[in-house]
């Protein structure tokens, strides 16, 4: 499904409205399940509550901070040049790391 398609649903007087099936099925909603609404710059995105990831407070902050900057200062943003990308590589090249364990109480 292309993700820029766009479905809609109307408001009852309740202000209530019927989920559209192809929007149930993306997510995999059944009857009783939980939704969580994430509002941005006027946009809303809706996910399960069960199956929202648990998100780093200071790290959501580092990236919140780093977008505003990014849309306050377009002209700051620019390429990494190629000796600064060799020196990472370099510095990080013996480093074994599982991305998928958890990190121990002193890391």
């Amino acid at each position: 499904m292309p993700t820029s398609t766009l479905f809609e649903s109307t408001l009852t007087d309740r202000y209530q409205t019927t989920i559209p099936k192809v929007v149930r099925e993306a997510l995999g909603l059944g009857k009783g399940d939980r939704l969580k609404y994430s509002i941005d710059a006027g946009k809303v995105s809706i996910v399960r509550a069960d199956m929202e990831e648990e998100n780093d407070p200071v790290l959501e902050e580092f990236l919140d901070f780093l977008a505003r900057d990014m849309k306050e200062h377009p002209k700051r943003i620019q390429a990494m040049d190629s000796h600064f990308a060799r020196r990472i590589t370099s510095l990080v090249q013996d480093v074994q790391a599982d991305l998928d364990q958890p990190l121990e109480d002193d890391q």
